[in-house]
């Protein structure tokens, strides 16, 4: 099914049929197999992968350093703007950009899964070190290219069900390379398990091959910003190698950037504080959510069975809802809510801290934060999505999505110091109220940039990157 981004868009209500019947849209269908894709690796060159390690007896030393691979997910922004413009030989002509690059990244994550499986780490451990780095970027780039499809393919107002969908593919595929490589490994052993892995990567290339490239439009003002550059150019000395790099980098890099600031002028700078706090609550409380369990009392079976995989269900319930209530009140109204409730079920925890390792009491903490970070996930990835210019998606939503995590994980570093000193009931009183400008800015951005009202890039013509090509 063709769509643009803007075919079915509305600022409105809808009624719960219409809500309901997001979900059976193909591409909504699509991202669910797209999730699953791009959630295998993960785990694969992180949790697991040092697991792996440990059980062969790799010295904690070596893993610590290989560890490392998994920073590939935080600084995938600086080759974004590749990813964005840059044509894949024989595969963008066939395939169209973003599958493309979908295609490229699958087949090396495939490839370094493979790798691994073959490989010995007790001999070969720098091999295992290329294959995991490999994998690490391979996984990034997909997630790059994955988000800029997703962005593109439907409407605004199916962001929410398109995230949702994700979302449950991603935890999916964590499971499946988490638990089920484990038992895999301990069933028959470490290369069974990552060579399984890789042949799961073929539901992601499966997925690519059937789907759409999606159409995408520039609008006038993104048309003619390229156009100053190509005439800028015609201006200078630069010819050649020269002139081409030179297009390219303003087009890859400056213009997603100049973009953002020339659509949202002063509200700009709102804006991005608004995404880098909005996560900042859950994530803060996040990294200690275990730690506060056990010395709470709760044995390691109740927290894999509740936490655990009570709380994926919960979280899955959160995402698909969230995407429902995009679809039926609009990004605005769940964004406010969705600031809101991430604090007050963040005191959900105090209260667990004063009652004790009491089951019910761990079932409701559970539910209410999981839930609420399942409606977060979705709104938020909404919301980031209508921000996007889509001449410039894969670049703009890179950075977004780096903005959104990085505040958070660098207090997180500071939480057990915190813990210790005030104890676990202020913890998480303290954890909630970092989480209240969040509700300020929301109330802001309503009044001087409405995620409703956003304009997204329009029909004028179809981009190909104007000054890349001249």
């Amino acid at each position: 099914m063709t769509e643009t981004p803007e075919s079915t868009a509305t600022t409105g209500r809808r009624d719960w049929r219409e809500a309901f019947a997001v979900y059976r849209h193909p591409r909504v269908i699509g991202m669910l197999f797209l999730g699953f894709s791009a959630g295998l690796p993960l785990l694969l060159v992180g949790g697991t992968f040092t697991a792996w390690l440990r059980d062969l007896g790799v010295e904690l030393a070596a893993i610590g350093f290989l560890s490392w691979v998994g920073m590939a997910h935080s600084i995938k922004v600086f080759w974004a703007p590749v990813v964005d413009r840059m044509a894949l030989p024989l595969l963008t002509r066939w395939f169209g950009r973003r599958r493309a690059w979908m295609l490229f990244a699958q087949t090396v994550i495939a490839l370094a899964l493979t790798g691994i499986a073959l490989t010995d780490p007790r001999e070969q451990l720098w091999l295992v070190a290329v294959w995991a780095v490999l994998a690490a970027f391979g996984s990034a780039t997909q997630d790059i290219a994955i988000d800029a499809y997703r962005i593109e393919a439907v409407s605004r107002d199916r962001q929410g069900a398109m995230a949702a969908t994700y979302v449950f593919g991603y935890r999916v595929a964590l499971l499946a390379a988490g638990a089920g490589a484990l038992h895999l490994a301990a069933a028959g052993d470490w290369s069974l398990a990552y060579g399984t892995m890789a042949v799961l990567m073929a539901v992601g290339l499966l997925t690519t091959l059937i789907i759409r490239e999606p159409e995408v439009a520039v609008n006038a003002h993104t048309w003619e910003m390229e156009q100053r550059v190509i005439d800028y150019l015609d201006r200078t000395r630069h010819r050649g190698w020269r002139r081409d790099l030179t297009a390219w980098f303003i087009g890859a890099v400056v213009g997603p950037f100049a973009d953002f600031w020339q659509r949202f002028g002063a509200a700009a700078l709102a804006i991005l504080v608004f995404i880098a706090v909005f996560r900042i609550s859950d994530i803060f409380m996040g990294v200690m959510a275990n730690p506060f369990y056990l010395d709470l009392g709760f044995s390691k079976a109740e927290i894999a069975n509740i936490a655990a995989a009570f709380g994926l269900a919960m979280t899955l319930t959160g995402a698909a809802l969230g995407g429902l209530l995009v679809m039926r009140f609009g990004i605005l109204r769940m964004l406010i809510f969705t600031a809101i409730l991430a604090p007050l079920t963040n005191l959900t925890f105090s209260w667990l801290a004063l009652l004790g390792p009491q089951t019910y009491g761990l079932v409701f903490a559970i539910m209410a934060d999981n839930i609420s970070g399942g409606l977060a996930i979705s709104v938020f990835i909404a919301y980031l999505s209508s921000l996007t210019n889509t001449a410039y998606t894969a670049t703009q939503y890179a950075l977004f999505s780096s903005i959104m995590t990085l505040p958070g994980q660098f207090l997180a570093g500071f939480t057990g110091l915190l813990a210790e000193q005030v104890g676990w009931f202020w913890f998480f009183i303290f954890a909630a109220a970092i989480g209240l400008p969040a509700i300020v800015l929301a109330m802001v951005l309503a009044r001087i940039a409405h995620p409703d009202r956003i304009p997204r890039p329009g029909r004028e013509r179809s981009h190909a990157g104007a000054a890349a090509r001249r």
